[in-house]
């Protein structure tokens, strides 16, 4: 005879209670399956196989793919390949970093206003989302315009030659990376922010605490869940950005991303392509891996 239990107020067994459970994580299980693990397992094969003649897929598996991406071509080696993955790496570690330090005084400044006010400066904070990618990183090249202030203010600076553009170059990568990526850092850590605990803030004044202690001791612990929220929403996406670094950055500042879109569709070289796609989901499963050994454990939910 199969055991009662007492859940919410009504008998249940223990079977019926994990069908109940399974049907309500079904939809997500199937979502997962469909468009993560399917197309990942599938990326594995086809990156072994090889490219034809007019860009069919030859399936005749090899690692020339990867000897390829370890720069050994048809005319000798060039370490351009490992230069995009270090690259992309620094580009997604100094774009995470810059929207955390951006991201800590905006939080603290919503939570400063009135209840009523904070809504608005949090939609403020969503209006980017609202406007295509494209549309944002076609915009920052017209203020990066020379007849722009900023391109203007450089030349007068003689960090600029005058009637030039302030892209393609790395300043405007960042930039406009930073304004792409800043409300994944903003909201989650203003989740943490507007629940601080004051008393623990004080305590540590009460001990003398400078206002960088206070920060470390207090305010720091108590905002790393939402810090590390901030921190995977924005590194993920910036390991495979190719839209900022193509219209802002220039043939000087491809990432890996970038060869992964024009290996699918310019190259209508796909297996090159799942190759190089495979090794940017390695490189950020292992700084993942890396983040949460060596960082501070936390709840996430």
């Amino acid at each position: 005879m199969a055991r009662l239990l007492v859940w919410y107020g009504e008998l249940a067994t223990a079977r019926s209670l994990f069908l109940r459970g399974l049907l309500l994580v079904l939809p997500g299980l199937l979502w997962l399956l469909a468009f993560l693990v399917l197309p990942g397992l599938l990326l594995l094969p086809l990156s072994l196989a090889e490219r034809g003649s007019f860009g069919e897929v030859v399936w005749t598996f090899s690692l020339e793919n990867y000897r390829r991406l370890l720069g050994f071509g048809v005319l000798g080696y060039s370490p351009d390949n490992l230069l995009a993955l270090l690259r992309t790496l620094w580009v997604a570690l100094v774009t995470t970093g810059l929207c955390l330090l951006l991201a800590y005084p905006i939080a603290f400044f919503i939570r400063s206003q009135p209840p009523r006010r904070r809504y608005l400066y949090l939609a403020l904070v969503l209006i980017p989302f609202w406007t295509n990618l494209v549309i944002r990183t076609y915009a920052w090249q017209l203020l990066l315009a020379p007849e722009m202030p900023l391109a203007r203010g450089f030349s007068a600076l003689g960090w600029l030659e005058p009637g030039m553009a302030l892209f393609p170059s790395g300043l405007a990568v960042y930039l406009g990376m930073v304004s792409a990526f800043l409300p994944f850092m903003v909201l989650p850590l203003y989740s943490s922010v507007e629940r601080l605990d004051e008393s623990l803030l004080e305590a540590v004044r009460d001990l003398y605490g400078g206002p960088l202690r206070v920060f470390l001791h207090g305010v720091l612990p108590q905002t790393l869940p939402g810090l590390t929220v901030g921190v995977i929403l924005t590194f993920i996406p910036a390991m495979g950005m190719f839209v900022v670094p193509d219209l802002l950055g220039g043939a000087k500042h491809l990432l890996v991303g970038n060869l992964v879109q024009q290996a699918f569709y310019t190259m209508r070289d796909w297996p090159y392509g799942a190759a190089l796609s495979l090794v940017l989901i390695v490189f950020t499963l292992v700084a993942l891996r890396l983040y949460r050994r060596y960082g501070k454990e936390v709840e996430l939910a």
